[in-house]
């Protein structure tokens, strides 16, 4: 992803657009739902659970929202986000069906597509936030995006105690506004806010959310 400005130009909200975007989110998730399937079996050990974590999924929303920001406008980007993070469940699903035992009861599936129709739009508008002119806005789209590998990081080290991974994904939040920020205020910004959600992320999603829905 490139960190450069973008030019402002006037949002295409035809129909063509919306159609391109969604259609090349979906597509693009249901390819990597597939790859983060396989990615499971090939990775070694724990490191396996990092293919499909909710963070590395959340990459692909983000992406599907930023890619179209110069031309679609914001509603645009959350649909996109959606059909991204719905077609990785549907790609990752189908494939256990088909290539592998079979995906088991419909309970997990439905559980992630519902998670998924809150993310994707969620990182979605973060993609198209991040890629915009307003500097908040900014800060905000790429502290969500650096915030769930923080979120990850906690459930790795907490709960799972997978060390490794979780220095990972540490590291993920670190770079993420290293690498992706445009000036070094928005860089210290940025990650002062991914902490604040990190922390805020875990205690939603997983402490209230997956305790909830799995008990």
């Amino acid at each position: 992803m490139s960190a450069s400005p973008v030019i402002a130009s006037a949002p295409d909200r035809s129909g063509r657009a919306w159609g391109h975007a969604t259609a090349s989110a979906f597509a693009g998730g249901l390819l990597l739902g597939v790859l983060t399937n396989l990615f499971q079996g090939w990775l070694p050990g724990t490191w396996n659970q990092i293919a499909n974590s909710g963070a590395v999924w959340s990459v692909a929303a983000f992406v599907a929202g930023a890619l179209p920001a110069r031309q679609v406008g914001l509603p645009a980007a959350a649909v996109a986000g959606l059909f991204a993070e719905s077609g990785l469940v549907v790609g990752y699903y189908a494939y256990a069906e088909v290539a592998r035992d079979g995906m088991g009861s419909l309970f997990a599936p439905l559980v992630w597509l519902g998670m998924a129709f809150i993310a994707g739009p969620l990182f979605g508008v973060a993609g198209f936030g991040w890629r915009g002119n307003s500097p908040r806005r900014r800060v905000i789209g790429l502290a969500a995006l650096a915030g769930v590998f923080g979120t990850e990081a906690i459930h790795y080290a907490w709960v799972l105690h997978y060390v490794s991974e979780a220095w990972a994904c540490l590291a993920v939040l670190v770079l993420v506004p290293l690498l992706m920020g445009r000036t070094h205020r928005e860089r210290a910004l940025t990650l002062l806010t991914a902490i604040p959600f990190s922390l805020l992320a875990y205690l939603v999603f997983y402490k209230l959310i997956l305790t909830t829905l799995l008990g």
